[in-house]
């Protein structure tokens, strides 16, 4: 609405003090306060009316009947987030008998004969490529343990060998 400031009204006093007159001003005033006020009581009117006409055409019902359809659990959304909860997620499946006894309220998955085929190359894969690093772990920790032994044992001396061209009496 209006942002009048208290210097704002105070002009707008000395203006109307002035044009008006000392005499008539309370009766502006008085004249300008009861139009406000049937202003805000039309205003008032107007905004009963409106909401009567919206709750005679059905808006209130139709703003319930859409909520209730918005309502997550009444579309599945739950279930939708249990599906998607990624936090004991096992990309292998091989732990789909423990995650299935660990909840009560969900059956087991049942899936398809190439799913399944899938699932079982997957996780064959999955154990070769395990035993591999493995594998190429224990080589490389014995090929560091080799190296660090080979580290610390003292290197032979080995006598010099003496040279024809070389004169032991000059120096």
């Amino acid at each position: 609405m209006l942002d009048l400031g208290w210097s704002e009204l105070l002009v707008i006093g000395v203006v109307a003090l002035i044009v008006v007159g000392p005499k008539d001003l309370p009766v502006m005033f008085r004249t300008l306060g009861k139009a406000t006020a049937r202003l805000r009581a039309m205003a008032r009117d107007f905004t009963r009316a409106m909401e009567d006409a919206a709750d005679q055409a059905g808006v209130k019902d139709v703003a319930k009947d859409l909520k209730s359809m918005t309502n997550p659990k009444a579309m599945g959304v739950d279930a939708l987030k249990k599906a998607t909860n990624f936090d004991d997620f096992d990309p292998f499946g091989e732990d789909d008998e423990v995650a299935d006894e660990a909840s009560t309220t969900s059956a087991k998955p049942t899936r398809g004969p190439e799913t399944q085929k899938l699932t079982e190359e997957r996780a064959e894969a999955a154990q070769k490529i395990r035993d591999s690093a493995a594998a190429k772990a224990t080589a490389r920790l014995e090929a560091e343990a080799a190296a660090k032994a080979a580290a610390d044992q003292p290197a032979p001396v080995e006598p010099a060998a003496a040279t024809p061209d070389a004169d032991p009496n000059k120096a």
